[in-house]
C-alpha cells in the first residue's frame, strides 16, 4: 500500500514516545502535512497535560517493521495471535487475538490490544494490506487486553461496537484498569493508552456489511463477562469467540460458569467451520475448539457442587478444586483459583 501515516513524538506525564495518529483513509504527503496541525490541535485539546515534541508525515513503507504481524486465515481474513505468558515486567501486553476481515467496500477490526502501540501497529497491519476505510472496531468484551488500544481505531474513523453492558461495565473499572496496566507493565509501555467507549451497542444480534461479506454480532447472557459477543464471518465460515473460547491459555471468569457453560453449549448452532479463540494461539475447528473450555468449566463446577454439598468453606475448598483439570492449560496457578472463587461464591446459592 502506498500513502502516509502521520507520527509525532508526543509527551504525557514527561514520558515521551513516538505516536502513530492515523487518519480515515492513507494520506498523500501534501494531504498528511497539510492535515497535521489540525489533527495535533484537536488531540491537544482532548489529551489534557500533553505536549507535541516533532511530527512527520511518513512513508506507510517506512513503517511496515512497526506493523502486528497477521495470518491471513482465509481470504481477506487476518489474525494476530496473542502470547500466551503471564503479565508482567518485560511484557509488551500483547496477549489476546486480534485481527480483521476485509471486504470490498470497507474493514472491520476485531479487539484492539491491551495498548495504544499494540493499536497502532494492528492498525499498520491493516494499512499493509488494503487503503479502504475501517469502518468498525468490534470489542468483543471490556477486558483491558481487548479493549485499551480502541482509541486508535477511533481517530482512525472507526464506529466502536460492543455488547449492551460493555460500556457501563468498561467505565466502572477504567481506571482500575489503566492502573493496574501501568503498574503490571510500566509506564512505557502504556504510554498515550486511555479508555474509549462503544458508540453503538448491541442487545441481541447485528449484521454489519463490509461489501459482499456480512458479519453477523449476537450478544450473549452472562458468561465470562456481562457484555460477551461472538462475530461470525459468513464468507469465511469463521466464529470470533472473544473469551468465550480458551485454548492453551487456562479460561479466566468473570462473569457466570452456569452462564458460560449454556452459552459454550449452544455456540455449534452458529454454521462456523472454525473459531478464533480470544486466547490460544491457533484457529480450530468448530463446534469441537469450544470442547476444552467447556470441560474444564463443567469439571470446575461438578467439584465446587460436592465441596459445597459436603459443607466445606471456600478457603478449605480451593486447596483442591481444579485438581485433574490442569493437564492441557498453561497458567493454571495463576487463573484456577479465581475461577474457582468466583463459582463457589454463584454456585453456593443456587
Amino acid at each position: 500500500m502506498s500513502g502516509f501515516e502521520l507520527v509525532a513524538t508526543l509527551c504525557l506525564a514527561g514520558l515521551c514516545a513516538a505516536r502513530v495518529i492515523p487518519a480515515p483513509v492513507p494520506q498523500s504527503e501534501d494531504a498528511c502535512t497539510a492535515s497535521a496541525k489540525t489533527i495535533l490541535e484537536n488531540r491537544r485539546e482532548t489529551r489534557p497535560g500533553s505536549t507535541i515534541d516533532a511530527m512527520d508525515c511518513v512513508p506507510l513503507e517506512d513503517l511496515a517493521g512497526k506493523a502486528a504481524a497477521v495470518i491471513e486465515t482465509a481470504p481477506g481474513h487476518f489474525v494476530h495471535f496473542g502470547q500466551v505468558e503471564t503479565m508482567g515486567p518485560g511484557s509488551v501486553g500483547d496477549f489476546a487475538n486480534t485481527g480483521f476481515i476485509i471486504g470490498t467496500e470497507a474493514v472491520a477490526v476485531i479487539d484492539a490490544g491491551t495498548t495504544r502501540a499494540l493499536g497502532e501497529a494492528l492498525y499498520l497491519a491493516i494499512r499493509q494490506q488494503t487503503d479502504l476505510p475501517i469502518k468498525w472496531l468490534i470489542l468483543t468484551h471490556m477486558h483491558p487486553d481487548h479493549a485499551l488500544g480502541a482509541d486508535v481505531f477511533q481517530e482512525a474513523g472507526a464506529e466502536l461496537v460492543g455488547a449492551q453492558a460493555l460500556n457501563r461495565s468498561l467505565s466502572l473499572r477504567a481506571d482500575p484498569y489503566l492502573t493496574n496496566m501501568d503498574r503490571l507493565l510500566g509506564a512505557d509501555v502504556m504510554h498515550g493508552t486511555t479508555v474509549v467507549l462503544a458508540d453503538r451497542l448491541v442487545s441481541d444480534r447485528l449484521h454489519l456489511d463490509l461489501g459482499d461479506r456480512v458479519l453477523e454480532l449476537v450478544a450473549h447472557e452472562i458468561a465470562h463477562t456481562d457484555n460477551d459477543l461472538t462475530v461470525f464471518d459468513q464468507q469465511s465460515g469463521t466464529l470470533w469467540t472473544g473469551d468465550l473460547v480458551f485454548l492453551e491459555h487456562t479460561p479466566a471468569l468473570d462473569g457466570s460458569i452456569n452462564g458460560w457453560i449454556r452459552v459454550l453449549e449452544n455456540l455449534p448452532d452458529i454454521p462456523a467451520t472454525q473459531l478464533v479463540p480470544g486466547h490460544g494461539r491457533m484457529v480450530h475447528s468448530h463446534p469441537e475448539g469450544t470442547q476444552p473450555t467447556l470441560v474444564y468449566l463443567g469439571g470446575l463446577r461438578d467439584q465446587v457442587r460436592e465441596a459445597i454439598a459436603n459443607g466445606e468453606s471456600l478457603n478449605t475448598a480451593l486447596r483442591h478444586l481444579g485438581l485433574g483439570l490442569e493437564s492441557k492449560w498453561h497458567l493454571f496457578n495463576e487463573f484456577n483459583p479465581r475461577n474457582a472463587t468466583n463459582a463457589y461464591v454463584e454456585l453456593e446459592w443456587e
